[in-house]
């Protein structure tokens, strides 16, 4: 049965739950009227991936949609136009994202890895387990703000912090690292703070990130109500544990809502996002707007707005020395990625001459 068959409401009904809207379908129409389904990927590895259809999950291969372009490939969190039937059964094409979480990947080369796609809210798990990394927080938030998602740190394992002067202390340092972000604590073991947690990602898609350790896969469960996914010890010297979850995987929520639960991500580097970065400090921003010359760089000039915040102890040392590291990151990778595009018209430039020439030379022995 095609899309163009499938009755609308039914359709609206089977999807509604994965996120599908008014403005989804209607993006969709010109891919209807062709004879492909939508559906949204839940996972993908090695080249195929599996989606959720009106009719149920299938399998499919995504030969049609893998660019050279890493930041193009389909990935969790796509709506996709997928043949009707088949086998194997082809994702034709994607529907324009409405967000993208991006990071730089740990290779040395200059490109972008998207982590999932069309995420409302990003849930940034911290473990209470072991020392607060600000930093790390600050470097997850910037690339939530630039993904375009609304931000949400989850303080994970709150039963470790048994003393609440010390566990108020420790939100107030994250919710310092985190303005304008909602923070909150939870104890997935006792259910403290789920059901806050639950409501917020009842409504649009979630992803859940962190490092390895941080709590993710046992708090994906107490939001599912179930056992989905599996839960190691982590080594109590440093927090840290295997990789409970292996790939990117989507799952509706019972309470409503679709959750994105990702592997601990080792290194999470920014990948052309100043916009996230000024978000995250957002109050140094404001701060620079103070200064005397427009290209300050905060370092030793007069009248420099964020300096005088730091001689009066309005702004943190910590937190100059966090964002100048980002934005230094960020410019870095960059500059990179330019210079990686130019190289690349170079050398299609350089193709297409050697083609050109190659097919003019032909053309002349031919007439000679």
């Amino acid at each position: 049965m095609t899309s163009s068959s499938f009755p609308q409401a039914s359709l609206a009904h089977a999807l509604t739950p994965f996120g599908w809207d008014d403005a989804w379908a209607a993006a969709f129409a010109p891919y209807a009227a062709q004879g492909l389904v939508p559906g949204r990927v839940v996972r993908v590895d090695r080249g195929q991936c599996d989606i959720v259809t009106a009719d149920g999950a299938v399998r499919a291969d995504t030969a049609f949609v893998t660019p050279h372009d890493p930041l193009r490939v389909i990935c969790t969190g796509d709506w996709a136009a997928v043949e009707a039937a088949g086998n194997p059964r082809y994702v034709k094409a994607y529907l324009p994202r409405r967000t993208a979480f991006v990071r730089s990947t740990s290779s040395q080369r200059s490109e972008g890895q998207i982590l999932a796609a069309n995420v409302d809210h990003a849930i940034i798990a911290v473990s209470l387990a072991v020392e607060l990394d600000l930093g790390r927080v600050e470097r997850f938030l910037a690339l939530a703000w630039e993904s375009g998602a609304q931000p949400l740190v989850v303080l994970t394992k709150a039963d470790l912090v048994p003393d609440p002067v010390t566990l108020a202390h420790l939100v107030e340092d994250v919710e310092t690292a985190a303005p304008g972000v909602q923070v909150l604590t939870v104890s997935s073991h006792h259910g403290d703070g789920t059901d806050v947690l639950g409501a917020i990602v009842a409504e649009g898609t979630s992803v859940l990130l962190g490092v390895s350790g941080a709590g993710k896969s046992t708090l994906a469960n107490a939001l599912l109500g179930a056992d989905v996914m599996e839960v190691r010890a982590t080594r109590d010297i440093d927090g840290k544990g295997r990789h409970t979850t292996t790939t990117r995987n989507l799952l509706a929520l019972p309470g409503g809502g679709v959750l994105i639960d990702t592997p601990g991500l080792r290194g999470v580097g920014l990948f052309d996002a100043e916009v996230g970065v000024g978000q995250v400090f957002s109050e140094i921003e404001d701060f620079a707007a103070g200064c005397r010359f427009h290209d300050c760089a905060h370092e030793a000039e007069p009248g420099c707005g964020v300096l005088a915040a730091l001689e009066s102890g309005a702004l943190s040392e910590r937190r100059l020395e966090s964002y100048r590291k980002l934005l230094r990151e960020n410019q870095r990778i960059v500059a990179k990625t330019d210079a990686r595009l130019r190289s690349e018209i170079r050398r299609d430039w350089r193709l297409k001459s050697a083609e050109g020439r190659a097919n003019y030379a032909a053309k002349r022995n031919g007439r000679a």
